[in-house]
């Protein structure tokens, strides 16, 4: 095995040993159960809707399908950055201060290859389970409501590829920050870029062209924003008229196509806050 492949391997061991895993796998059973029963709920009080005329003019049961599958793409990403953050917060600085990392970063192993192998273990496991997540949330809302999104790939890979991009930024905070600091700093990014969302949907709502244009820098600024908002245009993107206007609003964020450009500013974005990482780390006394 390859120093990358054995290092990737120690940080998978390290975590189960520390129940990482343990812990989001509690979380996400309950907000799975937590989701079904709401989801079958909300479908029940839908159908009443069928045959009252004043509903004509939308489409009640995709508003409650793409609505609430909405919501969970949210809960994905959060608990998504719960993992994200729990597998790197602590790379660097926290590893280095209880005397773990020393051992690992002298030849042939080396401080990039730690880096790199730290941020595959961490970017496969995290994408893997925001997309398997999007898969349980999507196959409870059709059990519970007949209701299917209208893309289902390419909304799975932009949530995955959401939590590797916080994966990179907690790894990059790791090498400057301690690991209780970087996992409130990483936490806090991830609500601003919430909140960035939010501020676009009432500049939308406002017709503020100066709230919409700060919510885009935002968004681009911190992208798995742009990739979550995409990701919500896309559960709904036949939907038109009264119906895909409601639904443009968005739950916790306005639902906005991104683009061809995204994949492309997201890729250069990881590599080059993976590149600033590994020259700091490179230069950092330990």
């Amino acid at each position: 095995m390859t120093g990358l492949g054995v290092v990737a391997a120690y940080a998978l061991r390290e975590s189960l040993r520390r129940r990482v895993f343990a812990i989001v796998l509690v979380l996400t059973a309950a907000f799975l159960g937590l989701y079904a029963l709401g989801t079958q709920r909300a479908f029940e009080e839908v159908a009443q809707f069928d045959s009252d005329p004043v509903f004509e003019a939308v489409d009640e049961r995709t508003i409650a399908g793409a609505t609430l599958l909405g919501l969970a793409m949210f809960g994905t990403l959060f608990l998504g950055a719960v993992l994200a953050v729990f597998l790197t917060h602590a790379v660097v600085r926290g590893d280095a201060e209880r005397g773990l990392l020393q051992p690992l970063v002298v030849r042939p192993v080396g401080r990039t290859t730690l880096l790199g192998a730290r941020f595959l273990a961490a970017g496969v496991v995290c994408a893997l389970y925001a997309a398997g997540l999007f898969a349980a949330t999507a196959g409870i809302t059709y059990w519970a409501g007949g209701w299917w999104p209208d893309r289902f790939w390419l909304p799975a890979a932009e949530l995955a590829a959401a939590v590797v991009v916080i994966c990179m930024l907690s790894l990059l905070g790791s090498v400057f920050l301690s690991a209780t600091a970087n996992g409130i700093a990483i936490f806090m990014l991830v609500g601003a870029g919430i909140v960035g969302g939010l501020l676009g949907q009432i500049g939308d709502a406002l017709d503020s062209e100066t709230l919409v244009g700060v919510a885009r820098n935002a968004s681009w600024a911190l992208p798995f924003e742009a990739l979550y908002q995409d990701a919500l245009h896309s559960i709904s993107s036949k939907s038109f008229g009264l119906t895909g206007e409601i639904l443009q609003l968005g739950p916790f964020g306005g639902a906005q196509r991104a683009g061809g450009t995204l994949a492309p500013w997201v890729a250069g974005y990881v590599a080059l806050a993976g590149g600033i990482a590994a020259l700091a780390f490179a230069r950092k006394d330990l």
